[in-house]
């Protein structure tokens, strides 16, 4: 983890003329996930309607290995993966699916290289933050690896290594960005809750205490070194122990949190704000005025000065579009961008 104030790029030399970034946020961006299967085309399709903070898209579509638990495990360091027919399971050695996982990322690194190798600014990679890979992986004797603290720590170390080399192996290829990072953890709540389902699904896992996760969560945000938000799209966010755990950034959908007192806490505390603010299905949408002037209305309920809103937060979808048509996601995009504008002071 890095603080936003922290992340300010450095250049040799003193007559480098691009701007010095003073903060690793933009004004919108997406979540991750987009419909399709071409990786040249997303990348296309993300920094033409997000060009103030692009991000590198997620294509599930592709089949086994592009969805978020093979994507994050191709990250894995020293740790290896396999499909199984009740999910991902963590085995001894890697096997085809692991390498399948490793192949799609690749493709989509070199797709991102020839499309946007100029770009900068705020560039974001995506992947399943600890807890919520936990839950989605299996040990070899069939049980979630989120019950086994041995694991959870050996897989939180591994992402947090292979985190840091793609967002590094990214850096290699926009020379001009910014890489943040994003941390999706759509699972923490159940695992605070207790209700997450067992391997047999008929009975619910022991809820994890909140300390324990904090601490875990904590130690995985300070290994990565970079800045983070975490994103969690799903009810009861957790935003008091994502702000302790030490999140730059929080992101949620807007229409899914009420506790403002947690919200203007975590403001107060510096963390900016990743606000989903459309559906991540296609929908009718609202002008993009209509959303900004829900959100100034929204903002003065919290008490803050109404300028400080458009430096405050990054508007997005509420979760990845990879559920939506090709049209209603760049729709969706598009609205978001133009939503950020109104929120400018006159």
């Amino acid at each position: 983890m890095a603080s936003p104030s922290s992340s300010s790029t450095e250049h040799a030399g003193t007559t480098d003329p691009r701007p010095v970034p003073t903060s690793p946020w933009g004004p919108a961006s997406g979540v991750g996930s987009l419909p399709g299967t071409d990786p040249a085309e997303a990348v296309r399709l993300v920094v033409g309607e997000l060009p103030g903070f692009a991000h590198l898209p997620e294509l599930p579509a592709r089949g086994a290995g592009a969805d978020i638990t093979g994507r994050t495990a191709a990250l894995l360091v020293d740790l290896s993966v396999d499909l199984t027919p009740a999910g991902w399971r963590l085995v001894p050695r890697p096997g085809r699916d692991l390498q399948r996982a490793q192949e799609f990322l690749a493709r989509d690194l070199d797709a991102l290289h020839e499309v946007a190798g100029d770009w900068t600014g705020p560039f974001k990679v995506q992947a399943a933050g600890p807890w919520t890979l936990a839950s989605m992986l299996e040990r070899t004797r069939g049980d979630r690896a989120v019950v086994d603290p041995g694991a959870r720590r050996d897989l939180a170390q591994s992402l947090a290594e292979g985190l840091r080399a793609h967002a590094a192996e990214v850096a290699a290829r926009l020379p001009g960005a910014t890489v943040v990072v994003q941390v999706d953890e759509p699972a923490l709540p159940a695992v605070l809750q207790g209700g997450l389902p067992t391997a047999s699904g008929f009975g619910k896992l022991p809820a994890v205490e909140e300390p324990v996760a904090t601490e875990e969560l904590t130690r995985f945000l300070d290994a990565l070194d970079l800045p983070v938000a975490v994103h969690c799209c799903a009810r009861q966010v957790p935003l008091a122990l994502l702000r302790t755990a030490g999140a730059d950034a929080v992101g949620f959908d807007l229409g899914l949190v009420t506790d403002l007192d947690a919200v203007g806490t975590a403001v107060d505390e510096g963390t900016h704000l990743f606000l989903g603010v459309v559906p991540g299905t296609d929908t009718a949408l609202p002008a993009p005025k209509a959303t900004a002037t829900r959100l100034q209305q929204w903002w003065g309920r919290l008490g803050f000065p109404a300028e400080q809103l458009h430096t405050a937060v990054t508007l997005t979808p509420t979760c990845g579009l990879a559920g939506a048509s090709p049209g209603y996601a760049r729709a969706a995009m598009a609205h978001v961008r133009e939503a950020a504008k109104y929120l400018l002071p006159d």
